[in-house]
């Protein structure tokens, strides 16, 4: 059987995931953690509140792309199991 195509979708939800930190990175980098509370800190606050949104959306994409490359990876891991179990469970034909 061809592993080949499992793996290479493997791959792609590892290097998303990837990205995803990757990216996470940089929009946190810009993350401003002084609390902003005069009237004249107005767009500050906003720019933090939409940083936060960003940041809010990453990591619930970050949670899903993970969670499905677990369960992928252990799916995987059962599926190539069974199928040397099955292998090493015949009895050769004489």
């Amino acid at each position: 059987m061809n592993y080949l195509p499992y793996i290479i979708v493997w791959v792609l939800l590892v290097v998303a995931i990837i990205i995803l930190v990757l990216v996470r990175r940089s929009v946190a980098a810009q993350e401003d953690d002084t609390l902003h509370v005069l009237d004249s800190d107005k767009d500050k606050v906003q720019e933090q509140i939409k940083i936060a949104q960003k940041l809010e959306v990453i990591d619930r994409w970050g949670k899903i792309v993970t969670i499905v490359a677990i369960i992928y990876t252990l799916v995987l891991i059962g599926a190539f199991a069974y199928l040397k179990f099955m292998e090493s469970s015949r009895i050769p034909v004489t």
